[in-house]
């Protein structure tokens, strides 16, 4: 007995490899898989390294600030910056200003893990099997893309 499951044919817009989405996705994964043991013998996780850029690139920023900057909720970023803390790279400060403000800066630990981190891009581009420049390209289409997904929402 044939159900029209079997005779139908496929949807084409709606075939696995045909949507953008999980391209997107399953490349993200595949990407943090490239980085695990890259970040872990710095004792990072992927979104603690992401954090830490976020600080290594300007310090004494604000829980809000980081959240904003890594387009995340700043209640899951406390507890990612607490572990981070309890690891001796950063302190957490309430502002004098605004008790409800915490700073986030670097301890010397912490600008000390930026110098062994510098070759992770590199290492990354190595197993992108892409040129820089051509990975340079994807990353803008990349952001372009979140930017329109973005106003799309507004």
């Amino acid at each position: 007995m044939t159900t029209d499951r079997d005779t139908a044919a496929p949807c084409e817009d709606l075939l696995l490899d045909n949507q953008a989405c999980f391209a997107l996705h399953s490349t993200s994964l595949t990407m943090t898989k490239v980085y695990k043991p890259l970040l872990q013998a710095l004792g990072l996780t992927y979104p603690q390294y992401l954090a830490m850029i976020v600080l290594w690139e300007k310090d004494g920023l604000t829980v809000g600030e980081i959240s904003s900057r890594l387009l995340t909720d700043p209640g899951s970023l406390t507890p990612l910056l607490k572990r981070l803390e309890a690891e001796g790279l950063l302190s957490r400060t309430r502002s004098r200003e605004d008790e409800r403000v915490v700073i986030i800066e670097l301890t010397e630990q912490g600008r000390a893990l930026r110098d062994k981190a510098r070759s992770i891009p590199q290492c990354i581009l190595g197993a992108s099997g892409f040129t820089l420049e051509r990975l340079q390209h994807l990353q803008a289409e990349l952001q372009a893309l979140r930017s329109h997904l973005q106003d799309s929402m507004a």
